[in-house]
């Protein structure tokens, strides 16, 4: 979800009232011939259709074993990687742009990775409609989209309606780890998440990098300008 392109804007305008939060920024992007073969020979099986209808988790990756969803994944590099590193856990990613859906099919196939499920629709709606009440293991919201401008800012996903609202779809012990490369939104993850009476923080404060999340090449050339990154984990009580 790094440098999405976000829609033009002028001080003059004014966002309409009451505008619901999105997982997602509108952005184009082309799609590669490998990412359009992936999609069609191997969608079928690894994208799950965007229905209004709880999913059988078990039925879905024929097994029990603990689910974890992913918001905005990106172009899937981070997701493949977390995933072959935990291979006893299951991965639903949800992210709305075709050409990262590609490329983590291709990272799929590649990689031969069977513990990815992809869901190419908006997160809130894919957790209302589609994600039963305490079923998560884990939630990763890694770089959503920060929204500089102090007057977009609530736009960000991370905010307590929607957050109280993911709590909901965790498991108890589930835990919920965001991350950032914008300082300003990672004061406001913290202090949202901190007033979450549900949510317990597993550090005092930020977080260190769990061993599980790869760096990714944007993030490692932002730590070699020096540019912060930070984690949160916090955990269902």
């Amino acid at each position: 979800m790094d440098d999405p392109n976000t829609p033009a804007s002028s001080d003059a305008q004014q966002d309409p009232p009451r505008r619901a939060i999105k997982s997602f920024v509108t952005r184009a992007g082309r799609m590669g011939t490998g990412q359009i073969k992936a999609l069609a020979e191997l969608g079928p099986k690894f994208v799950l259709p965007y229905k209004a209808d709880k999913l059988d988790l078990a039925a879905t990756f024929g097994r029990q074993a603990p689910v974890v969803l992913e918001i905005g994944f990106g172009m899937g590099g981070a997701t493949a990687e977390i995933a072959k590193t935990l291979p006893d856990h299951d991965f639903i990613g949800c992210e709305v742009h075709e050409p990262g859906v590609g490329a983590l099919l291709k990272l799929i196939d590649e990689k031969q990775i069977p513990n990815i499920r992809i869901v190419q629709h908006d997160a809130v709606e894919v957790l209302r409609d589609m994600v039963g009440e305490g079923v998560l293991a884990g939630v990763h919201i890694f770089f959503p989209d920060p929204w500089h401008k102090k007057r977009h800012n609530k736009r960000r996903l991370i905010q307590p309606e929607f957050v109280a609202n993911l709590v909901k779809h965790l498991a108890p012990g589930g835990y919920l780890h965001c991350a950032t490369d914008w300082q300003p939104y990672a004061e406001q993850m913290l202090e949202v998440l901190s007033a979450e009476g549900a949510l317990q923080n597993t550090s005092a404060g930020y977080a260190e990098k769990p061993a599980y999340r790869p760096l990714t090449k944007f993030e490692a050339r932002g730590l070699r300008l020096g540019h912060g990154v930070w984690d949160l984990v916090f955990r269902k009580k």
